[in-house]
C-alpha cells in the first residue's frame, strides 16, 4: 500500500480543502504520483466526472493539484443538502436516495464504510500517496459510532491525521488540545500533530504556544501557514467567488474598455455551484457580487440566477423578496439576464415537480419559452458544443428536463443542432455548468452583455481561467513547500504516526 494522510480540521472551514490541494500539489511537484479523497463530503457545490460520476467539486480541485483526471473512488458518498435536515444521498456518483440526518445517522453511514474502505484501498494500490480530507472536527463526539471520514477512516486504514486549526478565528491552541483530548486513546494514537493555518503576523511570537503545546500533548506542529488572500478555489458551501478574491486582492490590469461591468448573482436559497461565476470575477473590470434584495439589480448590467437544489423554493423566494418581478421587468426593458441549471428551469414557463419539492405543476416567470419537467433520474454528463462562435465545454447535474419551445439556440454541435438552452433577446438559459470557464465564449458573451446594456467594457484578449486556476493551486504548494517542514511531512506520510504518542485525558465520553 502507498503512503497517505488524513487532513483533519479543528472546526469546518478550518482550511481542510486547501491544505489537502497544497499538499497535493506540494508532492506532485516532487514527483509523486498522489490522488486525493474524502470519504462522505457534504456540499451543494458538485462536479460530474469523465465518466458520469457526481462528486464534491473540492475533489476536483484537488485531483487538478494532482494533474490527475477526478475520479469517483475519490469521493464515494456526496450528501446534498435539501433543507436542515434532509439530504440526498449520493453514492459513487449516483442519487441513491433522500435521508434525514437522523436516518443517516442511525444506520445507514455505517454501512457505506466497506465501500468507502475499498475505494481507498483502490486508490492506494495504484498512487504513490493518497491525501485523504475529513469533515467538521474529528472530536464530534456525538457522531464518532457511525463516522466513516475522519477517525472511522483513520482507524481502518491506519492513516495519520494532521490536524489544521485556522487560528485567524481564535482560539487554535484550546481548538487544537481539545480536540485531542476528546478522543479515545485508540484514536489519540493516530494523532500526529497540528498545522496552524492563516496566520498574521511574527511567528516568534507564536512560538511559545506552540512549544506549550508540544509539552500538553506530546505532538508537534508540522507548519504554520501565513494568511493568503484569495486561496478558497471551489470552496465545499458558503457564498465565496474565490477568484474576484485572488484578483481584486492581487495586482490587476486595468479594464480593457471605458467601463467595467457589474454583474449580480440572485443569492437563493440552497444555492449549488456558485463557482460558475468565478470565470466571470476573473475578467479585469467585472464586478461580481451577490444580491438579495430587488434594488440591488438596478445597477447591474448582468443578472445572473444559479443553480439551486431546491428550484421551486428558490422560485417562492425569488417571489416573496420581490427580485421575482424585478427580474420579470428586467427581460421586459431587454436588459441582460442569465439563468444557470436551477436559474435557468426558474425563468421558465411553468415547471412540473414529482422529485424534487413533489409540489406538481408550478407557475414559473416566464421570460423563456421552456417547459420543465422533473425526471427521477439525474442527468450528469459532460457535454461539448459551441455558443457565439466559439467552442465551450461544461457540465450537467440537474433532474429537470427542459422542452424548448420557442427563442434561440444557445448551445449547440458543430453542425448546428441545439444542444442545451435557450435564448430571447439579452436573456439567456442553459443546463450546463462551468460554461463560463470557456475564454472565448466567456469573451464573447461578455461583449454580448456590454453591447445589450450599453456599456463600453471589452473583454481583456488573454485572460485564462485555467492558468488562473494553475496559478493558485501553485500558490497552495508553494504555502506548504515554503511554511511546513516538509521533511517531517512526508516521513509522517510514508511511515505513519509517531509511535508512543501520549494519551491526554478525559478521552472520549464512555
Amino acid at each position: 500500500m502507498s503512503g497517505g494522510l488524513l487532513v483533519a480540521g479543528t472546526t469546518s472551514d478550518a482550511g481542510k480543502s486547501v491544505v489537502t490541494a497544497g499538499i497535493c500539489r506540494w508532492l506532485v511537484r516532487q514527483g509523486v504520483k498522489v490522488a486525493p479523497f474524502k470519504a462522505q463530503n457534504m456540499s451543494l457545490n458538485s462536479f460530474v466526472t469523465r465518466e458520469g460520476a457526481e462528486i464534491g467539486r473540492a475533489q476536483a480541485m484537488q485531483a487538478q493539484a494532482c494533474r490527475v483526471e477526478p475520479t469517483v473512488q475519490m469521493n464515494p458518498v456526496l450528501l446534498k443538502p435539501g433543507g436542515d435536515r434532509s439530504s440526498q444521498v449520493v453514492l459513487m456518483g449516483k442519487p441513491v436516495g433522500e435521508l434525514s440526518a437522523r436516518g443517516y445517522h442511525g444506520g445507514r453511514q455505517e454501512q457505506l464504510l466497506g465501500t468507502v474502505l475499498d475505494c481507498l484501498a483502490e486508490l492506494r494500490g495504484t498512487y504513490d500517496a493518497v491525501i485523504c480530507e475529513g469533515a467538521g472536527s474529528p472530536a464530534e463526539i456525538n457522531l464518532r459510532r457511525t463516522d466513516i471520514v475522519n477517525m472511522g477512516i483513520a482507524r481502518n486504514a491506519r492513516l495519520p491525521v494532521l490536524v489544521v486549526g485556522d487560528i485567524d478565528r481564535g482560539g487554535v491552541f484550546a481548538s487544537f488540545f481539545g480536540t485531542v483530548a476528546l478522543l479515545s486513546p485508540e484514536d489519540q494514537a493516530l494523532v500526529a500533530g497540528f498545522l496552524v493555518n492563516k496566520f498574521r503576523g511574527d511567528v516568534s511570537l507564536l512560538e511559545p504556544g506552540l512549544d506549550m503545546l508540544h509539552g500538553l500533548t506530546g505532538r508537534r506542529t508540522y507548519g504554520v501557514l501565513p494568511f493568503r488572500h484569495g486561496l478558497g478555489i471551489d470552496e465545499e458551501d458558503g457564498l465565496r467567488v474565490s477568484l474576484r478574491g485572488a484578483v481584486r486582492e492581487s495586482h490587476v490590469a486595468a479594464p480593457v474598455g471605458e467601463d467595467v461591468l457589474r454583474v449580480a448573482v440572485c443569492a437563493i436559497p440552497l444555492m449549488s455551484n456558485f463557482t460558475d461565476v468565478d470565470a466571470l470575477a476573473a475578467e479585469p473590470g467585472v464586478v461580481v457580487r451577490f444580491v438579495d434584495r430587488p434594488e440591488e439589480l438596478a445597477d447591474a448590467d448582468l443578472v445572473v440566477v444559479p443553480g439551486t437544489r431546491g428550484t421551486v423554493k428558490a422560485l417562492r423566494w425569488l417571489r416573496e423578496r420581490g427580485l421575482a418581478d424585478a427580474l420579470v421587468r428586467r427581460a421586459s426593458e431587454g436588459r441582460p439576464v442569465l439563468g444557470v441549471c436551477g436559474g435557468f428551469q426558474i425563468l421558465g414557463e411553468h415547471i412540473e415537480d414529482e422529485v424534487e419539492s413533489r409540489e406538481g405543476h408550478v407557475e414559473g416567470l416566464g421570460i423563456l419559452p421552456v417547459r420543465v419537467r422533473f425526471a427521477r433520474e439525474k442527468t450528469l454528463t459532460r457535454p461539448v458544443g459551441e455558443a457565439l462562435g466559439e467552442p465551450v465545454e461544461g457540465y450537467e447535474i440537474h433532474h429537470g428536463v427542459a422542452e424548448v419551445h420557442g427563442g434561440a439556440t444557445f448551445f449547440s454541435d458543430d453542425e448546428g443542432h441545439s444542444l442545451d438552452g435557450c435564448r430571447v433577446g439579452p436573456v439567456w438559459g442553459t443546463h450546463w455548468h462551468g460554461s463560463l470557464e470557456s475564454d472565448g465564449f466567456r469573451r464573447a458573451f461578455l461583449r454580448e452583455v456590454a453591447a445589450a446594456a450599453g456599456r463600453r467594457f471589452v473583454p481583456a484578449p488573454d485572460t485564462s481561467f485555467a492558468a488562473l486556476r494553475e496559478e493558485q493551486l501553485d500558490r497552495l504548494g508553494d504555502l506548504i513547500e515554503q511554511h511546513a517542514d516538509t521533511d517531517a511531512l512526508w516521513r509522517l506520510i510514508e511511515s505513519g504516526a509517531p509511535q508512543g504518542l501520549p494519551f491526554i485525558p478525559p478521552g472520549a465520553p464512555a
